[in-house]
Formats: C-alpha cells, sequence, structure tokens
C-alpha cells in the first residue's frame, strides 16, 4: 500500500526528522547499483550527523512514504551552506521527489542567516548528478576537491 502512495506523481513532500522509530526505514533506503558510487549510505550519514554540530540532516517523505534523505552542511556564521547527501530510494526515483526535495532545500537556505550561495560537490560522470543540480542553476566553479576529485558546484541565492 505504501508505494501506491507514494507513486501518485501529486504526493506532498516534505523533509522529516529521523526519529528511533523511523532510523531503520531510513538506512534501509538505497540507490540503484549503477549509483551507489556517487552516494554515501544514509546509515554511514547519520552517524557522521551526530558527530558534526555543522550537520543538517532530514528523511525525503512522498506523503506518509518515506522515500529518501538529504544532509546539509550549514555554518550560518559565515553563510556557508552545501547540500552534502542527497539521496532518493530506486524505487522511487523518476517521480519527481528528489526535484521537490530540492525546492524545499533551497526554500530553507534562502531564509537562513547570510546565505548567498548554496554549494555542492558531483561526481562528473555518466549517470551522476550534475544534470540534476544544473536544473536548479547551479554551475560548475572549476573547483575541485583534492580528497574526493569531486567537482565544486555552485547556486547563487
Amino acid at each position: 500500500m505504501k508505494d501506491k502512495i507514494a507513486s501518485r506523481p501529486d504526493a506532498k513532500v516534505t523533509l522529516r526528522k529521523i526519529t528511533s522509530d523511523t532510523v531503520r526505514t531510513i538506512c534501509g533506503l538505497k540507490v540503484a547499483d549503477s549509483q551507489k558510487h556517487f552516494v554515501t549510505p544514509n546509515a554511514i550519514s547519520i552517524a557522521e550527523a551526530y558527530f558534526r554540530k555543522e550537520a543538517w540532516f532530514r528523511a525525503i517523505y512522498a506523503d506518509e512514504t518515506p522515500v529518501g534523505f538529504v544532509m546539509l552542511y550549514e555554518v550560518p556564521k559565515f553563510g556557508s551552506y552545501a547540500v552534502w547527501r542527497l539521496m532518493i530510494d530506486a524505487r522511487y526515483q523518476g517521480r519527481g521527489y528528489g526535484r521537490r526535495a530540492m525546492e524545499l532545500i533551497i526554500k530553507r537556505i534562502r531564509r537562513r542567516p547570510n546565505a548567498k550561495t548554496l554549494t555542492t560537490y558531483v561526481e562528473r560522470e555518466e549517470g551522476g548528478p550534475e544534470g540534476f543540480y544544473r536544473k536548479f542553476g547551479f554551475e560548475l566553479t572549476g573547483e575541485i576537491d583534492s580528497e574526493s576529485g569531486q567537482h565544486k558546484m555552485k547556486l547563487d541565492l
């Protein structure tokens, strides 16, 4: 039944706190095998978030069905905001949930102190998220992370 609700194109997308009742479900969400090298598993992201005060994380829901996960990096004092992690479970991709979640993320960041830009890092390869971010106006900055080799993208708010 839950899949039928989440498959509705008009499902309401929300970002919700992860609780002790929902954490296992959120950790069980997975991207397609071909996307695994683009996204850190949610369990690792949630664990990291508990040790990083800059982390803000939520489950992505379509109506009452958990469909994804987002983790942001936020340092309002310096106006530093980034999409650290974003994933939609393979079963729910292609239904607009990622797009609507990103709209909510951008709306949130625009209301935050000193917010002028939103950044993220991407792999520049086939099947990667670069095209997704470009649809929102993100542009490559020319910077490459020395550890990961990922390319920095920036959205002017």
